[in-house]
């Protein structure tokens, strides 16, 4: 739940939406909305109570564990999330979201798939869509870093397919964006595709 949790698929825990009950969670990221670092890590009280039955506490820690300026900015983000029922938005947008990239991209050849939940898209690059054969790593670095240069912040991977070999773009625009804003993202990110690709 580190990068999809927090709202970011649309419920406020990814794993919310697979009917699974996990035994422990981590979570950070969207957890403080960008303003401050936080994370967590979340156990169910069975968790708890097996490792304060065989150690006599649960005893765990860094430096800056509770930190105060970052749990007020994690709460402050979980109450803008709740207060403006954000969620549903979420989901809405994720919808026109992939559906305006599939329009973009469905007969694109280097793109394979579009798959994601809410807002956090992924777009798995491949050198050729018939066969589904993986992209070289570097691509998503060199759509990322042309993207970029158009305005527009994208997370690169690679090693997608394997391990190695494979190249996938993640986007995650914020839970507020406008109509405006996703036709100003499908635009610069085709823009930015082409020029990665040497299309123009």
């Amino acid at each position: 739940e580190v990068m999809c949790g927090s709202g970011r698929c649309g419920t406020f825990f990814a794993f919310e939406q697979d009917g699974i009950k996990p035994d422990i969670v981590t979570i950070a990221k969207g957890l403080g909305g960008g303003y401050q670092p936080i994370s967590a890590m979340l156990a169910r009280g069975v968790i708890h109570d097996s490792i304060v039955a065989e150690q006599g506490s649960f005893s765990h820690g860094h430096t800056y564990v509770g930190h105060a300026t970052a749990c007020a900015a994690a709460l402050a983000v979980a109450d803008v999330i709740v207060s403006n029922d954000l969620l549903p938005q979420v989901v809405q947008s994720g919808k026109s979201l992939r559906s305006e990239l599939q329009s973009c991209f469905s007969a694109h050849p280097y793109v394979g798939d579009i798959r994601g939940r809410g807002l956090f898209v992924g777009i798995e690059i491949v050198d050729n869509r018939s066969s589904k054969s993986p992209a070289d790593a570097s691509l998503g670095n060199r759509i990322s870093a042309a993207a970029m240069q158009r305005g527009l912040m994208v997370y690169p991977g690679g090693g997608t397919a394997d391990g190695t070999n494979g190249a996938h773009i993640l986007l995650a625009p914020p839970f507020i964006y406008e109509r405006a804003h996703l036709d100003e993202l499908v635009s610069k990110l085709k823009l930015a595709v082409g020029d990665a690709l040497g299309e123009h």
